[in-house]
């Protein structure tokens, strides 16, 4: 017999719906708030979701979305009185099987429910499905599918490639990536970090040296780029090369041919040169520290990873990776997130970008022990920005009382500017010109305060 999940805060609903279902041989369990329904969902595995849109504090928008990030795939029909379009889209975006509007037909409600049963073991694959054509980088994102795209079109090429992007968003992933799915996966990866090799020594390291070139030099050194021959070589920060070896590394990259540190001879070596940087190079270029032939010849198709703060979209499922990728490390069960969580590593700013998200998931699947990650295993930097901390604290600051209530309100809708209002009590107007005052107005915005 097919287990259902109903949940909706409407009693007499509850029971007619109920009653209905039961008639029709589904085994049906009941919650009135979202919160219930999550504790019940913890204890007994349900073949089908029919939840109700609208549900006090968590809504059913909420809901899905806590599924799809605790990677808990049921088949979910939404129901609503206050349906439209826009939710609706909503709903089946976040992975809603079916989007019906009360009064229900009772017949089709049946009809969709059997059917979501039927396709429940398909749907688990179906919800799982990667965004990304390379498994090693997680993102459905709008920005990221057009990193993908370019990533697969310059892996079937020679072309050098510049990647640039902040500290932490997976240059070196992205790298990997496109070595891995070019026809030289089978050759050599090298990787050099400008930064780590001293300049004196760079040279040598790059394209090698013969015995006796200079004092120490006791036998001959076969250079980076001749090792990777036939495979790729990423130059990591690239930025950070020294103008001594840029023009060396420009003869290189126009011959194709290296000369180790006391050789006459010149050697033909087939590389492909993937580079990286945080910097600007552009403006260094116009300030005269980096070559402009050279920046043209590594810039021959660039990748630009954006900050995963414009792509919070990807939140979710990188949490969710994460949590699965750090309890197998550490030989714990994969811990549920408590709604709150959810809010505010969404809302959070992650200058980190992505390494900074994995090491807060890291951390708190360590500290976490009863399998339920909740904000008091989060650092206190990400508490402070939801607003947690200072409630926490019961601080007597009236400002800061009432800046981390905004922040809670905010954190806990999304930092939806209308239902946040309706949560504390206040106009919408009156929400925008408190953030203001506390800072918490995103510039752009602040125009349309007053």
């Amino acid at each position: 017999m097919a287990k259902i999940l109903y949940i909706d805060d409407e009693i007499s609903a509850l029971k007619a719906i109920s009653a209905i279902l039961k008639k029709a041989d589904f085994n049906v369990l009941t919650a009135t708030t979202a919160e219930e329904g999550i504790a019940i969902l913890k204890e007994n595995p349900v073949d089908c979701l029919l939840l109700d849109y609208r549900l006090p504090q968590m809504d059913g928008i909420e809901l899905l979305k806590w599924l799809k990030l605790n990677g808990i795939n049921i088949p979910t029909v939404m129901l609503t009185a206050y349906g439209t379009i826009e939710k609706a889209v909503e709903a089946m975006k976040l992975g809603a099987y079916h989007y019906l509007i009360k009064p229900v037909d009772t017949e089709l409600l049946i009809n969709i429910l059997k059917e979501a049963v039927e396709k429940s073991s398909t749907y688990l694959k179906e919800t799982e499905t990667s965004f990304s054509p390379f498994p090693e980088i997680i993102g459905k994102s709008k920005a990221m599918q057009e990193v993908f795209y370019i990533m697969q079109m310059v892996s079937e090429s020679n072309a050098n490639v510049l990647i640039t992007g902040e500290s932490g968003t997976g240059k070196e992933l992205v790298a990997r990536a496109i070595h891995k799915k070019s026809l030289r996966n089978t050759k050599p990866f090298i990787i050099i970090d400008c930064t780590t090799i001293p300049e004196a020594l760079l040279e040598s390291e790059l394209f090698g040296h013969e015995k006796g070139a200079f004092t120490g030099a006791l036998d001959r050194k076969i250079g980076l780029f001749e090792v990777a021959n036939e495979g790729t070589v990423f130059l990591d920060e690239i930025g950070e090369l020294p103008m001594s070896l840029q023009k060396k590394l420009l003869r290189f990259l126009q011959e194709k041919e290296i000369q180790r540190i006391g050789s006459n001879t010149r050697i033909k070596v087939d590389v492909r040169v993937i580079s990286a940087t945080n910097r600007d190079l552009e403006k260094l270029v116009k300030e005269g520290t980096f070559r402009e032939d050279l920046y043209w010849r590594l810039n021959v198709v660039r990748i630009n990873i954006p900050p995963l703060r414009e792509r919070k979209d990807d939140i979710p499922l990188l949490i969710n990776h994460f949590l699965n990728k750090y309890s197998k490390e550490n030989n714990k069960p994969i811990p549920q997130l408590e709604p709150e969580v959810i809010n505010a590593l969404i809302n959070y700013d992650w200058h980190g970008n992505v390494r900074e998200l994995a090491n807060v998931i890291e951390r708190a699947v360590v500290l976490s022990p009863s399998g339920i990650i909740s904000m008091k295993h989060l650092p206190r930097r990400i508490q402070e920005h939801s607003g947690w901390t200072f409630l926490k604290e019961n601080s007597l600051n009236l400002l800061e009382i009432e800046k981390s209530l905004i922040l809670k309100a905010l954190t806990s809708t999304g930092w939806n500017q209308t239902k946040a209002a309706q949560i504390l009590g206040i106009s919408r107007k009156q929400l925008r010109t408190k953030m203001k005052n506390h800072g918490l107005l995103p510039d752009s915005e602040e125009e349309e305060t007053f």
